[in-house]
């Protein structure tokens, strides 16, 4: 079987990479993707196109040493010195910390040998029409609209020497748009996450854009300080989002995270906020699923590679306020005594709910608000001190002063500085959570429902000169 075709499929690849390799045992990730986007600039669509890409990866184990090689369009003729170079780093690494026993076999995935089809720039037969009608719509207000529309579908083929068989297809799309005057002074952002375009309402997400445009032709100058702020539910993901990466457990049973207890051991089972908020992943989340397995290239503080093919579940990070898991493999899991609970490729954070009334909309806490902030995205996120995971940022696009229910026009923006672990146990009010796309983080995470929340006290330090 030297000779494969040029068309060798996924499975084909698979299946011969694990033949091919001489060590231990053999783990074979093969990820074919493809993308269809739309790229807009002055109310004009400027530039669209597809392409497709292949990304193999090897890990070979020999003993307890692993070797990881990583390659993109992998021709046939060159799968066999691929699979040799992991089986020779295998051999000459050190053994692995987290070196276990492959996961067993269990059924295959039903759809593992069905065809791979990628997008195409049909995706956006429904969307480009409205996008055109925001376009007229802007330009008859003497607004410009700049953006992109990106959908990718993404076919994860997980195959082991153990037998395991697994895929995942994944869609994924994204819309960003920037409003701005005609001037170009002000500025305002919106983003979607959606798995197909079909539910993207372009004509509300204009009017919003259009709406905050009029709020921004009033300019308030406010300091630096602390400021009651209601951040939407695209800020919140950024933030939880950053929480999320930063729970590891081994970090915490180091001594290294926010999530560590004084003394040793992890903070698991201690009360995070003060409302009974949750922070949950959900493989089979409708509108946001993800992989239901363990798919990992590499090994790191928060993965294993021994684990992939792994089943994932349900699982609350933090329920009712109190922090009930962290990112754990099954290495670190022995380590720390708790489950194995590996990380999930979204997120969900919810209010208390359940009481005699819904939780409030964005527009409804604007209403109810006697002064105070609203932030429209939050940018350029940095860790400053791990141990209290302070971070620090900028607003961007919008900052807008509410008096008495209403806003009364737009304020400069600021840098602010603060922990997303502090912030859970002073936020004073979780709106209704929905799905929506992190500014900050999309090009990594974009799989998100979240709420908007109202902090009594958000730490605006210094008056930026973004624009």
């Amino acid at each position: 079987m030297s000779g494969l075709s040029v068309r060798t499929s996924a499975q084909q690849t698979v299946e011969r990479a694990l033949e091919l390799s001489r060590n231990d045992a053999c783990v074979v990730l093969v990820d074919e993707g493809s993308t269809a986007n739309l790229r807009f600039a002055g109310n004009t669509l400027t530039t669209n196109g597809v392409a497709r890409s292949a990304q193999l990866t090897v890990i070979s184990i020999a003993g307890q040493g692993v070797g990881v090689v990583s390659r993109a369009a992998v021709r046939p003729d060159q799968l066999a010195d691929v699979v040799a170079a992991a089986d020779a780093a295998a051999r000459a690494a050190r053994p692995a910390e987290d070196a276990r026993p492959l996961v067993e076999a269990g059924a295959a995935s039903p759809h593992w040998d069905d065809e791979v089809r990628p997008t195409d720039i049909g995706v956006f037969e429904r969307f480009a029409p409205a996008l055109g009608e925001a376009f007229a719509a802007a330009e008859a207000g003497g607004t410009r609209l700049y953006g992109f529309a990106e959908h990718s579908l993404t076919s994860t083929f997980l195959g082991t020497s153990t037998g395991v068989r697994m895929r995942h297809d994944q869609p994924a799309g994204r819309l960003e748009v920037n409003a701005k005057s005609a001037d170009l002074k002000r500025s305002a952002w919106t983003g979607v996450s959606t798995r197909d375009f079909t539910d993207v309402d372009v004509a509300a997400l204009g009017s919003s854009l259009a709406q905050r445009l009029e709020w921004a032709k009033t300019r308030v100058d406010l300091p630096a300080g602390r400021y009651e702020t209601l951040l939407p539910p695209s800020a919140v993901a950024d933030l939880m989002i950053y929480l999320f990466w930063s729970a590891g457990a081994r970090d915490a049973l180091d001594g290294r995270s926010v999530f560590s207890k004084p003394g040793g051991g992890t903070r698991v089972g201690e009360q995070l906020a003060t409302l009974p908020v949750t922070l949950s992943s959900d493989p089979g989340a409708e509108g946001i699923a993800c992989p239901p397995f363990v798919t990992a290239h590499a090994s790191s503080r928060e993965s294993s590679v021994f684990d992939n093919g792994l089943p994932l579940a349900p699982t609350d990070w933090i329920r009712d306020g109190r922090l009930e898991a962290l990112l754990q493999t099954r290495y670190s899991a022995e380590l720390s005594g708790l489950p194995v609970t590996p990380a999930i490729d979204n997120l969900i954070m919810r209010g208390p709910g359940g009481g005699p009334s819904p939780s409030p909309s964005l527009e409804e806490m604007i209403a109810s608000t006697r002064r105070g902030l609203l932030v429209t995205c939050l940018w350029y996120i940095r860790e400053v001190d791990p141990q209290t995971l302070l971070v620090t940022g900028l607003t961007r696009d919008g900052v807008y002063l509410v008096e008495h229910g209403e806003v009364v026009g737009e304020v400069n923006n600021f840098r602010f500085n603060e922990s997303p672990v502090d912030l859970l146990g002073r936020v004073t009010e979780v709106g209704a959570s929905e799905r929506t796309l992190p500014r900050e983080w999309n090009d990594y995470f974009q799989r998100t429902i979240m709420p908007a929340v109202r902090v009594p006290d958000f730490n605006m330090s210094t008056v930026s000169q973004a624009s």
